[in-house]
């Protein structure tokens, strides 16, 4: 892999296993509180990605982060977080192939974001293709 083109498969990796936690959650949280659910789920990430770190190397002083480092990745968790209990909630109520597309919308919202705060600008080819996303969430998510 080189650096131009490895981050697509790790993102292409991402997209199956995201696929799959979807399938899985919708399953698993049958007879189970959402939040309970959320909660064992992030203990199990937790303690997989704890061994995962010690296991690679990768450990470091986590106190020797900037304190910028520490207030985005706070708020990152932060995030993640109240995705995930409400991802569970709405697959708790709703079909996993309705929820999950409308759960991408965040890849419309992540361009937005980036262009507006990270100052990242797409081209209009790109543009195109995140209004089509759009469009497609839009398909899915009130279709009869």
């Amino acid at each position: 892999m080189t650096t131009t083109t490895g981050w697509f498969y790790w993102a292409i990796l991402s997209a199956v296993f995201a696929a799959l936690t979807a399938i899985f959650a919708k399953i698993g949280i049958q007879g189970v509180d959402s939040d309970l659910a959320t909660l064992i789920r992030t203990a199990i990430i937790i303690v997989v990605l704890s061994v995962f770190v010690a296991a690679t190397g990768k450990w470091s002083d986590p106190f020797a982060l900037s304190p910028k480092t520490w207030l985005f990745l706070t708020l990152s968790g932060l995030a993640t977080g109240a995705s995930w209990v409400c991802y569970f909630r709405a697959l708790k109520l709703g079909e996993a192939s309705k929820v999950a597309p409308v759960d991408k919308l965040s890849l419309v919202l992540v361009a937005v974001f980036a262009f507006a705060f990270l100052g990242e600008r797409p081209s209009l080819r790109e543009w195109s293709g995140i209004a089509m996303v759009a469009g497609g969430v839009l398909l899915l998510a009130f279709k009869r």
